[in-house]
C-alpha cells in the first residue's frame, strides 16, 4: 500500500466555479432480463453554490412499472465492504422482493418492461439539460461515474461543454488506492442532522424541502456524501489524506481478524 503522502503532485483546489453539480444515479438490470442492459431508476443533481454555500437538490425518479435489480453493499464501522446483496424493486410502487439468481423473465413480460421504459429517455434528457441551464453548470463531479455519464448520454443528455471530474479516479492517482464512497464517508465523518450536512471541517444548512430528499440508499443521499467528500478533499487536503491513511491502516490491522471470523463461520456452517 502506497503511503498517501508519497506523491507531491496533489490535485489543486478545483472548486473555483460558482456552481458545481454532483451527479449520482441509481440503476440496475431488468429483473430476469439481459445482464448488460441497465435501466435508470433515479437521477440526482446536487448543486453547490460556492460563494454562498447554498445547496440545491434536483431529483428525477422513474415511475415505470418495471422490476429492476438493486445491488447494495453491507459495510462495517470502517466503511469496508463485508458483503454485497441484491434485491428486486418495482420502480413505480417501490415494492421490494427477494432476488433469485436463476429467475428469467418471459419474452412477453420483457417486452412490456421495454415499452414502459421507452418514454423515459426524453424525460431524463429534459431533466438534466434543464437543471444545467437553470443553475448555469459548467462542472460536473461524479464518483466512478463513467457508466453514469454513459447512461445519461444514451438518454440524450450532452456533456460536451462540461468539465467532468471523477473524484474516485483523481483520488486513485494520488493514493494508488480505489476508495469507495462508503470509506470516504467514514474518513470525513459524514453526518446529517435535521437540515444540516456535517463533516469534520464543514457544516451546511439545507432547506427543509431539500432535506426531505435525502435518505440513505437514494441517489440524492450519495450526491450529498459526494459533495462533502469533495469539499473536504479540495479544501483540507492534508488533513483529508492523513485521515485516509489512518483508516487504511485500521482496515489492514483488522482484516486478518475478519478473515478469521469468516473462516470460523464457514466451518460452523459446514458442520
Amino acid at each position: 500500500m502506497r503511503n498517501l503522502f508519497s506523491q507531491n503532485n496533489a490535485i489543486q483546489l478545483q472548486n473555483v466555479e460558482n456552481n458545481i453539480a454532483f451527479l449520482e444515479l441509481k440503476y440496475g438490470n431488468i429483473y430476469g432480463g439481459f445482464p448488460n442492459f441497465f435501466a435508470i431508476a433515479e437521477v440526482s443533481l446536487l448543486v453547490f453554490e460556492n460563494r454562498s454555500n447554498k445547496i440545491f437538490i434536483e431529483s428525477w425518479v422513474n415511475r415505470a412499472d418495471v422490476d429492476f435489480v438493486s445491488v447494495y453493499s453491507k459495510t462495517n464501522e470502517l466503511g469496508h465492504t463485508v458483503g454485497r446483496y441484491k434485491e428486486v424493486i418495482n420502480m413505480r410502487s417501490g415494492r421490494k422482493r427477494p432476488f433469485m439468481e436463476e429467475f428469467k423473465v418471459d419474452e412477453r413480460a420483457l417486452q412490456y418492461s421495454f415499452k414502459q421504459l421507452r418514454p423515459v429517455h426524453p424525460q431524463i434528457k429534459r431533466f438534466i439539460l434543464n437543471t444545467f441551464r437553470k443553475y448555469q453548470i459548467q462542472t460536473v463531479v461524479t464518483f466512478d461515474g463513467r457508466r453514469d455519464i454513459f447512461l445519461c448520454e444514451r438518454a440524450g443528455a450532452r456533456f460536451d461543454r462540461m468539465r467532468i471530474v471523477d473524484l474516485q479516479k483523481d483520488l486513485n492517482k494520488i493514493t494508488d488506492y480505489l476508495f469507495s464512497l462508503n470509506k470516504l464517508a467514514v474518513i470525513i465523518n459524514f453526518d446529517m442532522d435535521g437540515s444540516y450536512l456535517r463533516s469534520i471541517n464543514q457544516e451546511y444548512w439545507l432547506h427543509p424541502i431539500a432535506a426531505k430528499q435525502l435518505s440513505p440508499g437514494t441517489a440524492a443521499w450519495d450526491a450529498a456524501r459526494l459533495l462533502m467528500v469533495y469539499n473536504e478533499f479540495t479544501l483540507y487536503q492534508t488533513d483529508f489524506l492523513l485521515r485516509a491513511q489512518q483508516l487504511l491502516n485500521k482496515i489492514q490491522a483488522t482484516k486478518p481478524v475478519e478473515e478469521k471470523k469468516t473462516e470460523i463461520n464457514n466451518k460452523e456452517e459446514e458442520e
